[in-house]
């Protein structure tokens, strides 16, 4: 059976912390970087999407996301993703919040049965990298192969084309 590969992300647009100020961004960077991913591998998507909408103003949002990851949160998500199963790589796609991925994410994770899955993430931020969120994938993924994570710079998603397709690569995805 062939291998098949999800990308299941995450991603706010809205007012985004972006080169030292705040701009509003009609696509949230990390749906940038998933549309670059969909251009040169053959992936389903999912949109973590959450049944509660965050708010499109930068620090009530980062005060909502400070306080979901301090309480533990796990915010509903719609939708799903029926056939898990016949997926064997999952890029997982993020924005780095508050040094690790947005608590969406981990309702994501948490959802499914990853076992034997591989597990590629992927993040954006604005200069704090990857964060804490591998280490906090792998504590909720424990049966599951968890790559080294990728990031980029969240402002210059749009000219990493070249750096997302070489490390697509370098996951053996392209």
């Amino acid at each position: 059976m062939a291998r098949k590969t999800l990308i299941a992300y995450f991603s706010h647009p809205g007012q985004s912390y972006v080169g030292g100020k705040i701009v509003n961004l009609e696509v949230g960077n990390t749906k940038v970087a998933v549309s670059i991913m969909e251009k040169y591998i053959d992936a389903d998507t999912f949109y973590i999407e959450t049944k509660k909408k965050y708010p499109d103003d930068h620090m009530e949002l980062i005060n909502i996301a400070k306080e979901e990851l301090n309480s533990n949160v796990r915010p509903d998500i719609t939708g799903s993703v029926s056939n898990m199963q016949n997926y064997d790589t999952v890029i997982l796609a993020y924005p780095n919040w508050w040094n690790t991925c947005p608590t969406a994410v981990f309702t994501f994770l948490e959802s499914y049965d990853f076992s034997d899955k591989i597990i590629v993430p992927f993040c954006t931020s604005e200069g704090s990298g990857i964060g804490n969120s591998v280490r906090d994938i792998k504590k909720i993924c424990i049966n599951s192969e968890v790559r080294e994570g990728f990031g980029v710079i969240g402002g210059q998603v749009k000219s990493s084309e070249e750096k997302i397709k070489t490390w697509l690569g370098q996951q053996g995805l392209l």
